[in-house]
């Protein structure tokens, strides 16, 4: 089995990334993962701070909007094999 950089960064096979990115896509597919979608990007994504943010929340932040940002990609990794297969 030949294993590639998958999409969070980490080596695995291609099939195990695909099938990673199809479960997060149907966990956030339904009307309510939709909205729990939304409300993380809320927090995260779209959260602007001040200039008197401590650079450990900036750090604890980044890391936050890194997961949202994330979920989002595999989304979209699982939308671009569903259309290549």
């Amino acid at each position: 089995m030949q294993k590639s950089l998958s999409v969070d960064g980490f080596e695995r096979s291609k099939e195990d990334d695909k099938l990673i990115s199809q479960h997060i896509d149907a966990c956030f597919s339904t009307p309510a993962g939709k909205e729990a979608l939304k409300y993380l990007r809320s927090i995260t994504i779209e959260m602007v701070h001040g200039g008197g943010v401590s650079d450990a929340e900036l750090r604890h932040m980044e890391g936050q909007r890194y997961l949202v940002a994330l979920i989002e990609r595999r989304i979209q990794h699982s939308k671009k094999v569903k259309a290549n297969d």
